[in-house]
């Protein structure tokens, strides 16, 4: 009996041992065959998590952010303890005793998931199996990916240390609002770094990786607080907070951004403008666009705030003054469902939901506002984020005679008089308050965003720095940059590339070029190009056709040089890549856009170099390491302690040079006439010297002015996004020429500006500005002009030039004081009378070549 029973236990001993055998082999097999192919850990130590890319201002202050996960990495050893205390008591609190994976976790949690028959089942993945899952292996939910888990948790803890698995961890988690990592949803929930957050706060993210969607501080708040608490008694218990604190910790409120009860972080962030993105648009081309989203770079743009708001105002200013000239009311379009207006709470709420551009600030913010009711003179609105008062909010009368309803066929009622005949209750619109010169509230004016567009650039001509840039009256309401990406004929405004073309060909400023009628056979048909005058001038010297934009002159002028030259012009100058060689394109037809034009006239006013616009001075990697850096000037004095303080360090240029210098200066000087005499008189008065440019396409579609100083170039261009005429008596001279004199008056005032360099190798030689006759030294009035000649070149004079252009004796031409002989003062006081200009009779009309 004995040795049965001693056999019997023997038997079932040999099959506890072999079925022991068994399942360690099957174990062990299960393991052998899922760690086999399985990720490296290696790659988790050189692992560079998404982080945000951020733009800073030429001051150093955050300006905007791009980022698809919205993640601030952090150093383990520059995360408190608190946070990372916090964390381990939520999710792993044998986070720093196990190897990877928690034995007595795995029990606990299988125990009680058979206890519960599947309902209570519970994960009891650790810190290290969650880096395994989020970084190696998906995020189904199998037994495969958990023995996966169980493999690589094992092994990266032989590659990395427990807090550089923390540091993974704490960077990568998502914790809910796009936040991913903990300085990120710091951020986001309280607006605070981490060294700020308080032990509740903490606890608070801390319960966010279980349910980052489901435990929102304002929606699920009981909850959020319920298992705040929770995390607190972990902590307490794990002997991180001390019981005073805790109990402080539990009867702390849940506060938050997203309750109202801290300000948003966004909100010391500016409106995203043209300006960034264009940053992002160029740099996501330049490093492509996944480097950039992810990369965690920095950007130190040229932006300057305050020359922006300039700009920006400058520009709006000009739209907004066209649009209320032509007396049409559009609104926005939208309007309020009739029972959103019975309760405050209700519109407000629906208001407050509509899509309609919030960041526009033109002589005071631009607000949202709903008509609540028409009366028989006035409207009454609710505005947004303002109060209402006793009295009311109203559209008067007064403020809406200037205009006209749209009506839904496009056709125009009848003049307004009172508020209602352009407003209806449920109307969005937007609103500014109007003040007296005092600041004084006077009423609130309806306001609408113009239908004509346009673009603004502003750029350092020396180092191509762009100042600001905005590409269109509201980035909300349109985020298509005109500045960079619209393509508009450039009209007049492109004539100085034809200009420069043939002064770099011999021509002087004093040239006589034939201002008559022209015919040229096309295959479209007969071309009649002809003066914005309507009117001839006949033999004209170059400084005039210029300052007063001569069309015909211009084309004899591009037959003369040859519009393959002129063509490559405006290569080298970045204006087109390839222009088509036709004489209209010498008249500005082809398209180009404002952010080429500036950077082309830039090289006017620098002397001739090269020089690439650009909106980033430096680019940094997420390592602080600089990856882009524009300027490539060599500061040969800067290290040098010596230098005398009201001098500048020497600047060694390596640019190319594009033009000759003295060519870039008699063009600068022939632009100087149009700011002073010519088509952009009326509109530029500086008090430094300024050249410059208009330019007004057929039927004025697009309407150009680009100037610039002996520091700074500036271009505007105004029309419609679908190119329609903008009207009678609209140029580039009175529509963009307030713009820039707008913008240029601050930014003298800011970075200053003389007079232009005059370079070495040439002589003054003072002509007649409307005969191109030579005059004394010491000739004076209205009519002197001195340009500057090239040494050892004798300027001719009395030769005109047609461009071979065929030409009769009795061709009507303008009689203008260039007909009658000129009377000039010498500097003795002497008057001298210089003859008539040279008529067809006595110039030859087959042209020189």
């Amino acid at each position: 009996m004995t040795r049965f029973i001693l056999s019997f236990l023997g038997s079932i001993f040999t099959l506890i041992t072999m079925g022991a055998a068994v399942v360690a082999l099957s174990i062990g097999a299960v393991f052998y065959v899922y760690g086999k192919d399985l990720p490296s850990t290696e790659a988790l130590a050189k692992y560079s998590p998404p982080t945000i890319s951020r733009i800073y201002s030429s001051e150093g202050k955050i300006i905007d952010e791009f980022a698809r996960e919205r993640r601030l990495f952090v150093p383990a050893d520059d995360i408190p303890d608190l946070v990372k205390q916090a964390f381990i008591s939520a999710e792993d609190k044998n986070y720093y005793t196990h190897d990877g994976y928690d034995m007595r976790g795995i029990a606990i949690a299988a125990f009680q998931c058979a206890q519960s028959g599947g309902s209570g089942c519970r994960g009891a993945s650790t810190i290290t199996q969650q880096v395994m899952k989020n970084f190696l292996l998906s995020g189904d939910r199998s037994a495969e990916r958990k023995i996966k888990e169980l493999i690589l948790s094992s092994r990266v803890e032989s590659v990395l240390d427990k807090e550089e698995i923390l540091e993974l961890y704490l960077n990568e988690i998502f914790l809910g609002q796009n936040s991913y990592g903990v300085a990120a949803a710091a951020q986001t929930y309280f607006n605070k770094t981490l060294a700020e957050l308080l032990p509740h706060e903490a606890a608070y993210l801390a319960t966010l990786p279980k349910k980052p969607s489901n435990l929102h501080p304002v929606r699920n708040k009981d909850e959020a607080i319920s298992r705040r608490n929770f995390v607190l008694k972990e902590m307490k218990e794990n002997g991180y907070l001390p019981e005073n604190d805790y109990e402080i910790a539990i009867s702390q409120p849940l506060l938050s951004v997203q309750g109202g009860d801290y300000t948003s972080f966004r909100a010391a962030l500016p409106p995203r403008d043209y300006f960034t993105d264009e940053i992002r648009r160029q740099l996501s081309r330049d490093f492509g666009e996944e480097e950039f989203f992810t990369g965690g770079m920095a950007v130190r743009a040229t932006f300057d705030p305050e020359l922006q708001d300039v700009a920006e105002t400058a520009l709006r200013h000009a739209l907004e003054k066209y649009d209320r000239a032509q007396g049409v009311w559009r609104g926005t379009g939208l309007k309020l469902p009739e029972d959103a207006l019975a309760e405050e709470t209700t519109w407000r709420a629906e208001l407050a939901r509509v899509d309609i551009p919030r960041d526009v600030d033109l002589d005071g913010k631009w607000h949202p506002a709903v008509v609540l009711q028409v009366g028989d003179n006035d409207a009454r609105i609710g505005i947004e984020d303002i109060e209402d008062d006793a009295d009311g909010h109203f559209i008067s009368a007064a403020d809406v005679t200037w205009a006209k309803k749209q009506l839904e066929d496009g056709a125009l009622g009848r003049q307004a008089r009172v508020a209602g005949h352009i407003l209806e209750r449920g109307d969005v619109v937007l609103v500014r308050a109007l003040r007296d010169e005092n600041g004084d509230f006077q009423r609130w004016s309806l306001r609408q965003i113009p239908e004509v567009q346009g673009g603004f650039m502003a750029m350092d001509v020396n180092n191509g720095r762009v100042i600001a840039l905005q590409g269109g009256f509201s980035y909300q309401h349109s985020v298509f940059n005109r500045a960079t990406q619209a393509r508009r004929q450039p009209g007049s405004s492109f004539k100085p590339f034809v200009y420069a073309s043939a002064l770099d060909s011999g021509y002087s400023p004093a040239t006589i070029v034939i201002d008559a009628p022209i015919e040229i056979n096309t295959p479209q048909g007969l071309w009649r190009p002809r003066n914005s005058s309507n009117k001839f001038y006949g033999p004209t010297p170059l400084r005039t056709g210029i300052e007063q934009s001569r069309n015909l002159m211009t084309i004899r002028l591009a037959q003369e040089v040859g519009m393959e030259v002129i063509a490559d012009y405006a290569r080298r100058f970045g204006v087109y890549e390839d222009m088509g060689p036709y004489l209209a394109n010498s008249l500005g037809s082809e398209e180009t856009t404002l952010f080429n034009m500036v950077s082309a006239y830039a090289m006017f006013a620098n002397g001739g170099e090269r020089v690439e616009p650009t909106l980033v001075d430096r680019v940094q990697d997420r390592e602080g390491q600089t990856i882009y850096r524009h300027d490539q000037r060599d500061c040969v004095e800067c290290a040098n302690p010596g230098i005398a303080p009201d001098r500048a360090p020497e600047i060694t240029s390596n640019r190319e040079r594009v033009m000759n210098a003295i060519t870039a200066y008699q063009l600068t000087s022939m632009m100087r006439g149009v700011v002073d005499r010519g088509t952009a008189s009326g509109a530029i008065n500086l008090p430094v010297p300024v050249a410059g440019k208009t330019g007004t396409t057929n039927d004025a579609r697009d309407v150009w002015f680009i100037g610039f100083t002996n520091t700074m170039v500036a271009g505007c261009y105004i029309g419609y996004d679908q190119p329609r005429p903008l009207g009678r008596g609209t140029y580039g001279g009175n529509t963009c020429g307030p713009v820039f004199q707008e913008f240029m008056s601050a930014a003298i005032e800011k970075y200053g500006a003389g007079k232009f360099r005059v370079p070495p190798g040439g002589q003054f030689i003072k002509i007649d500005r409307f005969t191109g006759a030579r005059l004394p030294d010491d000739a004076s009035g209205p009519s002197v002009v001195a340009e500057y000649f090239r040494l050892g070149e004798e300027p001719i004079f009395g030769v005109s030039f047609d461009g071979g252009f065929a030409m009769g004796s009795n061709l009507p031409l303008f009689e203008d004081v260039i007909e009658r002989p000129q009377a000039v003062t010498t500097s003795t006081g002497e008057t001298t009378v210089v003859g008539p200009d040279a008529t067809f009779g006595t110039v030859s009309s087959g042209g020189l070549y």
